[in-house]
């Protein structure tokens, strides 16, 4: 009698820490903003600082953490993938595994892109590596681009990914906390770089020969762009990026055009006294936006389908600071309006994404991150 109750108290107890490893599905909360109710409903918690996500085709979804770890979303359940044979990531500060995006013809070659603060003897820096994901496993990762910044600092990796309609893939590098070399066209920090799908330069002319810049660089003079996304209807890319007390900015890139940073700012010098020359120069480009005081941006994207009607062409832009969902109406490449979501409800927002449902997905940023889901609410 007294074995089996001990029995049955066991089970129980195994029970309940089955129980309470799996995913909590929390009732969704009901939000009225200008243009549209919708839905926030947790889907996943227990994330340790998500970074990035991608969606696959069958609808899952692949989210990295900062700390070197990668998840598998599905059957609202979070999966770990093993990341033992993934190259050394150097974790201090604000690096480690970060962004995350899948090939265009994901379907034919399984391959995956990642972006991750690589180590070196005197720092780290930004750097890509691909694999392919098969049966939830990754093969044969390896490093096809290290970023030369420089720097031994662990702060403004930059470090978003996204491919563009021709099959060339856009990737941000922060100054590194150098800020003079946003300038050097020898030095990849600073930059928004432009490669191919092996990592190589993507025959990029933007500069004169005499300019000596270094190949992989599409456009200069950026501060710290955490935030990228392709335009649903011209394609070209737009960036969000950290200023800083002051000018974060919102920027639609260029090839060979120079952003300004630290020449131009908007922002001040979080101690006392002012940056650069000003606000404008003749030969620097204006951002489409900016905020002071600072919000924070990370992720950003154009919301293209039909599940949110009156939203269809907004750009959204997720904040760490400031710990909301922005919501921005464009017209002829300027904000005309703009509206605050999710304030304080939820902490840090990192990163943005629109599902294969036409639904947007958010992520929060802490060593208990969580996937949400934003849904129309009739």
């Amino acid at each position: 009698m007294v074995q089996n109750t001990f029995l049955v108290i066991w089970l129980a107890f195994i029970a309940v820490a089955v129980t309470a490893k799996q995913t909590v599905i929390a009732s969704p909360t009901i939000f009225q903003s200008e243009k549209e109710n919708f839905e926030l409903e947790l889907l996943a918690d227990g994330l340790d600082h998500p970074w990035g996500m991608a969606f696959l085709p069958n609808g899952n979804l692949l989210i990295t953490e900062r700390e070197k770890g990668l998840k598998l979303y599905q059957d609202n359940s979070l999966l770990n993938i093993p990341l033992d044979t993934f190259p050394e990531v150097k974790t201090r500060g604000q690096g480690g595994l970060l962004d995350i995006t899948i090939h265009p013809e994901f379907e034919k070659n399984q391959l995956i892109y990642f972006t991750y603060s690589h180590p070196l003897p005197t720092g780290s820096t930004t750097a890509l590596a691909q694999a392919k994901f098969v049966e939830q496993k990754l093969i044969n990762p390896q490093t096809i681009f290290i970023a030369d910044t420089g720097s031994n600092t662990t702060k403004h990796y930059g470090s978003r990914i996204e491919f563009d309609n021709n099959g060339m893939l856009f990737m941000t590098v922060g100054d590194r906390g150098n800020r003079d070399n946003a300038q050097n066209l020898n030095s990849h920090a600073g930059k928004v770089l432009r490669l191919n799908d092996k990592g190589a330069a993507a025959n990029n002319t933007f500069f004169p020969e005499g300019d000596n810049a270094l190949p992989e660089i599409f456009s200069y003079g950026h501060r710290n762009p955490q935030g990228l996304t392709k335009h649903p209807e011209t394609g070209e890319m737009w960036i969000s990026e950290h200023g800083p007390r002051g000018g974060d900015e919102i920027n639609r890139l260029k090839g060979g055009i120079n952003y300004g940073w630290p020449i131009i700012t908007y922002g001040k010098e979080y101690i006392l006294g002012s940056i650069g020359e000003g606000t404008h120069h003749p030969d620097m480009e204006q951002p489409i936006h900016q905020w002071t005081p600072s919000i924070a941006p990370a992720g950003i994207i154009f919301y293209s389908a039909d599940a949110f009607a009156s939203w269809k062409g907004n750009l959204f832009t997720t904040a760490l600071k400031f710990k909301l969902l922005v919501r921005q109406e464009i017209k002829n490449n300027k904000v005309i309006h703009e509206e605050r979501l999710l304030t304080e409800e939820v902490g840090r927002i990192r990163a943005i994404k629109q599902g294969p449902d036409g639904l947007l997905y958010i992520l929060t940023d802490s060593n208990n991150g969580a996937l949400y889901r934003l849904s129309p609410h009739n």
